[in-house]
C-alpha cells in the first residue's frame, strides 16, 4: 500500500490541504479562502480559531477525495511568516486576532527596538534588517497596547507552529520560521539572549528551535474525528513557505534561483553560509535558515499578485483574469508608454522604505485597460530585476544557473513572457503548481521515516518543466527601458511619495 503524506499550506490568500503520493503527484487537494479582516487602513489581523477551523475544514474536504484514507501517514505545515498566535497557560489563543505579516501597525515597536540595539548589531546577530513587519514586534504591539493580552501570553507561535501545535499538541517552531522573528541568533541557531533580554520577552515565551522534518508525535484523537485522518497520522515540523517550496523544487545549491509568484512574490536563492555584508540589511534583503539544512537570501515583492488583484478589483470592475490578459496582449511591449512602480505596501529591496507607494506613469489618453493591465505585467516583471540583480552579487553570483518558477503568478503565460524577456533569462516552469504544500509534505514524510534521508526524498520526486526563453528584441527593448526609465522611478518619486505621509 503506498504511503500518501499531507502538506498543508497556510497562504494569505487560501488555506490548502493536499495530499501527495511519494513522488510527489497530487492524489486529492482542497482549497478555502483565507479569512482575513481588515479592521482599518493598514491593519490586518487573522482570527486563530477560525483559521484553525477553516484548515480542518479543507483537510476533511481532502479526506473524503481518497479511496483508502488509511493510507495517510504523514502531515507537514507551511506558512506565511511574521503572523504569530499568542497562547494561555492553558495553551488557548490569548488574544482572537493573530495581526497579519503584511499589517504595519507595529512601526512604533520597530523605531523603539532601534533607538535600543544599532541596526547594525541587530543585523549582525539576525542577519535581517530592522522591518515593522517582523514577528516579535507583533508582540511587543501587544505589551505596549493590550497589555492584559501580553501578561497572559506564556507562549508565541508562528502560524504554521500553530496549525501543526493545535494538530498534535506538541510546541515547535523551525529555524526558517524563526529567521523571520527578528529574535534568532543566525550563526549559532538559537534564540538571542541580547535580543530578548533588550526587549522583556522571556526566551521561553517562544517554542522550541527543531530542525524542519523534526517528528513531533501523531495528531490529537479529536483531529481525527474531526478530519478523517487516520488516528496514528504522525506530524512533523513545517516552515515558512517560500524556503519550503524552494525545497520541493530541489532549490537547495548555489547558483539555483527560485521565483515564487504568488500574493507576494520571493527571489530564493540557497547559500551555504550566512552572510554578513551591511548593505545586504540597508537594501532590506533577507536571509535565513533553509528547511534543506544550510542557508538562503531571499529578495522580492511584497504585492506581486496583490497587485492584479488590486488592479483587477479596483479599475477593471472585476474583470476575469483571461479577458485582461487578452487585452493587454494586443498591446505592443512598452505598453504605450505606461510604467507601473509596484510599491502598493512598501518599496522592496534593494530599497528600505516604508513610506513609499505605487505609481502609474506615461498615461495618455490612448493608455486603456488593457495598456494598463500590460503595464502592471511589465512592472513587476521590472521590480524583480531591480531585486535580483544586487541579490545575485551578495551571493557571489554573475547569473543564475537555473531559474525555476512556481506559485500562483505561473499560470499566466502573458507574465512568464514579459518576465523572460525583461530579466533575458530562460525560466524553467515547473509542473508542481502547489511547491509549498509538497515541501511540508515532504517535510512530514521525513518525520514518519517514509524517506531515508532528504536527498532519498528529493530523488523520488518527479515532475516536468516547461522553458519560457526570453525573445532577443524584446529582451534588448525592455533592457533599455529598465536602465532609461525604471530605475529611475524611484528615487524620482520618492520625495513626493514621503511628503504625501507627511500630509
Amino acid at each position: 500500500m503506498q504511503p500518501l503524506l499531507v502538506g498543508i499550506d497556510i497562504g494569505t490568500t487560501s488555506i490548502k490541504a493536499i495530499a501527495f503520493d511519494t513522488a510527489g503527484q497530487t492524489v486529492a487537494q482542497a482549497a478555502i479562502r483565507t479569512p482575513t479582516h481588515y479592521p482599518r487602513p493598514g491593519w490586518a489581523y487573522f482570527e486563530p480559531e477560525a483559521l484553525w477551523q477553516t484548515t480542518i475544514q479543507a483537510l476533511r474536504t481532502m479526506v473524503t477525495q481518497i479511496e483508502r484514507p488509511e493510507r495517510i501517514v504523514s502531515i507537514g505545515v507551511a506558512s506565511f511568516a511574521e503572523t504569530g498566535v499568542p497562547l494561555d497557560a492553558h495553551g488557548q489563543a490569548a488574544s482572537n486576532q493573530a495581526i497579519a505579516w503584511f499589517d504595519n501597525r507595529s512601526a512604533p515597536q520597530a523605531a523603539w527596538l532601534r533607538n535600543q540595539i544599532s541596526v547594525e548589531r541587530l543585523f549582525a546577530i539576525t542577519g535581517i534588517s530592522l522591518q515593522p513587519i517582523f514577528g516579535l514586534f507583533k508582540l511587543l504591539w501587544l505589551r505596549d497596547n493590550q497589555p492584559e493580552v501580553f501578561a497572559r501570553t506564556r507562549l508565541w507561535l508562528n502560524m504554521a507552529d500553530y496549525i501543526t501545535y493545535r494538530l498534535c499538541g506538541v510546541p515547535a517552531t523551525d529555524f526558517s520560521l524563526a529567521s523571520r522573528m527578528m529574535g534568532l541568533d543566525l550563526r549559532r541557531r538559537q534564540w538571542s539572549e541580547e535580543i530578548l533580554d533588550v526587549m522583556g520577552i522571556a526566551p521561553q515565551t517562544l517554542a522550541p528551535l527543531q530542525a524542519s522534518g523534526t517528528r513531533l508525535g501523531t495528531i490529537l484523537p479529536e483531529t481525527a474525528t474531526a478530519t478523517g485522518l487516520p488516528s496514528n497520522t504522525q506530524v512533523a515540523v513545517g516552515g515558512h513557505d517560500h524556503v519550503c517550496g524552494a525545497l520541493a523544487l530541489g532549490v537547495t545549491q548555489p547558483g539555483d534561483v527560485l521565483n515564487s509568484m504568488g500574493t507576494a512574490e520571493a527571489v530564493f536563492l540557497p547559500v551555504t553560509k550566512p552572510l554578513f555584508d551591511p548593505q545586504i540589511g540597508v537594501q532590506g534583503y533577507a536571509q535565513g535558515v533553509h528547511v534543506g539544512g544550510d542557508y538562503y537570501i531571499l529578495g522580492g515583492m511584497y504585492t506581486s499578485g496583490a497587485c492584479v488583484d488590486w488592479f483587477r478589483e479596483s479599475c477593471a470592475a472585476d474583470a476575469d483574469y483571461a479577458t485582461l490578459i487578452h487585452e493587454a496582449e494586443q498591446v505592443p511591449r512598452g505598453s504605450l508608454g505606461a510604467y507601473f512602480l509596484p510599491h502598493m505596501r512598501m518599496a522592496n529591496p534593494p530599497h528600505l522604505d516604508p513610506l513609499a507607494r505605487g505609481s502609474f506613469i506615461g498615461l495618455r489618453t490612448d493608455v486603456k485597460r488593457g495598456a494598463l493591465f500590460r503595464a502592471v505585467l511589465e512592472g513587476l516583471s521590472y521590480e524583480i530585476r531591480n531585486t535580483l540583480e544586487p541579490l545575485l552579487g551578495f551571493a557571489g553570483l554573475t547569473a543564475a544557473n537555473n531559474f525555476h518558477v512556481t506559485g500562483g503568478g505561473a499560470y499566466n503565460d502573458l507574465m512568464l513572457r514579459i518576465k523572460a524577456s525583461v530579466l533575458n533569462q530562460t525560466l524553467n516552469v515547473v509542473s508542481v503548481k502547489e511547491a509549498t504544500a509538497l515541501g511540508a509534505a515532504v517535510l512530514g514524510g521525513l518525520g514518519a521515516g517514509v524517506y531515508r534521508d532528504l536527498p532519498a526524498a528529493l530523488r523520488q520526486l518527479a515532475y516536468t518543466q516547461i522553458e519560457v526563453a526570453p525573445v532577443p528584441d524584446e529582451a534588448a527593448f525592455y533592457d533599455r527601458a529598465f536602465h532609461e526609465v525604471y530605475l529611475k522611478l524611484y528615487a524620482t518619486l520618492q520625495p513626493l511619495h514621503h511628503a504625501i505621509d507627511a500630509l
